[in-house]
């Protein structure tokens, strides 16, 4: 299987950014760590072998992004607005860097994808820019961002709170897009990250944007449940 490293210096975040890429063509997918996860984690965790009958193929093309979780959403060493700041920044980071880069290396219309913290990541992305992603693929997520900010709230923390900006959402220009991308919300039954899911589906169902809530019995918040599910929607 084809594997490369990058790195480079972001001008946006003043800090070296790595990625690992996997396969060799196939939709490009942009991967989120776990909760303050590197960029190897996906490879670590047997999610890309997992998936590795689909790379060899050429079906998929995987870009692990780095994430800077530690340094935002769970930097408690900072004043809350200072984390929303920084996840600010990260965004900016992954619309105007990470992603222009990966198309340059691979032009087909890119899937987004996370576990965990990174599903908040990617459905909070995918939401805010759906013309930028054809499908979208998260695994137990929890999308309200209030309890990382010791009560602090302002138009930032609710444009990235999914549970509090999507029931408001309204805009064509938004909803048209995601109306059009694939949607898969996937939990366990036993799962830490259910409520949020299923409450993301149901705004999703009463806005009507058609997606699927998968809900895997007898499964629990861990890399087992991800691992097997993975290659169903990927």
């Amino acid at each position: 299987m084809n594997r490369e490293y990058h790195h480079w210096v972001s001008p946006t975040l003043g800090r070296t950014m790595e990625t690992l890429v996997f396969g060799h063509g196939g939709s490009p997918v942009l991967v989120f760590p776990t909760t303050m996860g590197r960029f190897y984690q996906y490879e670590d965790f047997g999610m890309v072998a997992a998936l590795e009958a689909k790379l060899e193929a050429g079906y998929i093309q995987l870009f692990c992004a780095d994430s800077v979780d530690a340094e935002s959403w769970y930097n408690k060493a900072v004043p809350p607005r200072q984390r929303v700041q920084r996840h600010l920044d990260y965004e900016r980071y992954i619309l105007g860097e990470y992603l222009p880069w990966i198309r340059e290396r691979n032009p087909k219309p890119v899937i987004v994808t996370g576990t965990s913290f990174g599903a908040y990541h990617a459905v909070n992305l995918a939401f805010r820019y759906p013309a930028q992603f054809v499908k979208l693929v998260a695994l137990s997520g929890r999308y309200d961002i209030k309890p990382f900010l010791d009560g602090y709230y302002d138009d930032d923390v609710y444009f990235n709170c999914p549970v509090d900006y999507l029931p408001g959402l309204t805009d064509p220009t938004y909803l048209e897009p995601m109306r059009r991308m694939q949607i898969f919300l996937v939990s366990g039954e036993h799962d830490i990250a259910l409520s949020s899911t299923r409450a993301v589906a149901e705004t999703l169902e009463a806005k009507g944007v058609p997606h699927q809530l998968a809900i895997w019995w007898e499964r629990t918040h861990d890399w087992p449940l991800w691992r097997e599910a993975i290659p169903h929607y990927l």
